[in-house]
């Protein structure tokens, strides 16, 4: 029967490379006096100079102050705890930038007479970024969803309308679905090499023609823009745009009924794009206060950070008109 190897003894030399490699800081918090000590890299990850007094509340002034009140909770509670804790929270640097750090360590070091807590500091920043950015696309997928099925129940209701027999309603109905399909692939960016992604017209003709009877140059959908090539990422973001504008317009606006009338006309105003999305005879009119839903704040997000834009409604009677300025460099990319 083979024994079981012995474990091995690391010199200081290989621990302080090891942690080295790991990007971890340690500390030390004397509770008595409130001394906080911390080797070169803690000051490093907290970006504050070298202090001989270094306390306690020097490290909470660079807490974020929405995790402040948290931390501190936190420190205070593990003064009586012996044994292991871990939190998470965001510092300011000297730059004004956000780091998450998360703090583990051993209160009072198994020891409750010697006063003092032992641990590490850790840069997750990227880390929390990305699971930051795995919520909002969690969050995106399922407004994305939610309209897909609120568009095919419009399709279904405006089908319904304008057919006589069951036949012809399921006919009419697969080619609209179909084209939203079709509509639905411009949300996504094309791959590199394939060049611009569509011209300003053909975008918005293929997202619209699924609400209309006969296609978006004819019937109640107008449009009449300038002639001008997208790109990939600007192809994306407006697509998305209109998306949510014509889910809006489905649900409380000119298409939400068969006599509503909707026209987009477009023109050049120096270095913008001026594209003026105009509703009539639609609903009674919706004030802002009712636009503060997901989809308005993600049509906000849209046209300013990846459009370089504004957007702006103004409610009329029995319908909207949306103004959207966009900065012309920005469709070209």
């Amino acid at each position: 029967m083979s024994q079981a190897k012995s474990q091995p003894e690391w010199s200081a030399e290989e621990l302080r490379r090891a942690i080295k490699s790991a990007g971890v800081a340690l500390w030390t918090w004397i509770i008595d006096d409130d001394t906080f000590v911390m080797d070169a890299k803690a000051y490093e990850l907290w970006d504050i100079s070298h202090e001989t007094d270094l306390t306690f509340e020097h490290l909470s002034a660079k807490v974020h102050p929405a995790d402040r009140d948290r931390v501190r909770a936190a420190f205070v509670a593990t003064r009586a705890i012996d044994g292991p804790f871990e939190i998470d929270f965001r510092i300011l640097t000297n730059a004004a930038d956000v780091r998450w750090i998360s703090a583990r360590g051993e209160g009072n070091e198994g020891d409750a007479t010697t006063q003092k807590m032992t641990g590490i500091f850790l840069d997750v920043t990227g880390r929390k970024q990305a699971e930051e950015g795995h919520e909002l696309l969690a969050g995106e997928m399922s407004h994305r969803v939610k309209n897909l099925l609120a568009l095919a129940a419009g399709l279904t209701n405006i089908t319904s309308r304008s057919t006589d027999t069951k036949e012809e309603m399921a006919k009419q109905l697969t080619q609209r679905l179909t084209a939203l399909g079709r509509a639905h692939e411009l949300v996504r960016p094309l791959p590199d090499g394939q060049g611009e992604a569509a011209l300003l017209g053909d975008l918005f003709t293929v997202l619209l023609a699924p609400y209309d009877d006969v296609g978006a140059f004819a019937g109640r959908i107008r449009v009449a823009v300038p002639r001008m090539g997208l790109g990939e990422k600007s192809a994306t973001s407006l697509a998305l745009v209109i998306h949510e504008l014509a889910t809006n317009s489905l649900k409380y606006g000119a298409l939400s009924n068969d006599k509503g009338l909707l026209d987009i006309s477009g023109a050049l105003v120096e270095d913008d794009i001026e594209i003026v999305w105009s509703e009539h005879g639609g609903a009674d009119a919706r004030s802002p206060q009712a636009m503060e839903g997901y989809g308005s704040k993600l049509l906000q997000r849209t046209i300013s950070g990846q459009l370089g834009g504004s957007i702006n409604y103004n409610w009329v009677d029995g319908g909207v008109v949306v103004t959207l300025r966009m900065k012309e460099s920005h469709l070209s990319t």
